[in-house]
């Protein structure tokens, strides 16, 4: 079945997406939470940051998407 989500069509474009759009409103709240400071992004290595911000992004977006994608996958098969 893991095999099957991951391999059908969208379903990397979805994961993508959605981990582009975790570490745009992570990074939104986080700084938010600073208040708005332009130390927030200062203070930290930029390369570290980004890694760490598209990583985390890529696990929700990755566990979202299976989710997703299975839950269809499942209806889908049960309706034969």
């Amino acid at each position: 079945m893991f095999k099957k989500v991951i391999n059908t069509k969208g379903f990397w474009k979805s994961v993508c997406f959605l981990a582009i759009a975790f570490a745009v409103v992570f990074a939104l709240i986080k700084w938010a939470i600073e208040g708005f400071s332009m130390a927030y992004f200062t203070e930290r290595n930029p390369l570290m940051f980004i890694t760490t911000l598209l990583l985390a992004g890529f696990v929700y977006g990755f566990f979202v998407t299976f989710g997703k994608f299975r839950s269809k996958l499942r209806e889908k098969e049960s309706r034969r």
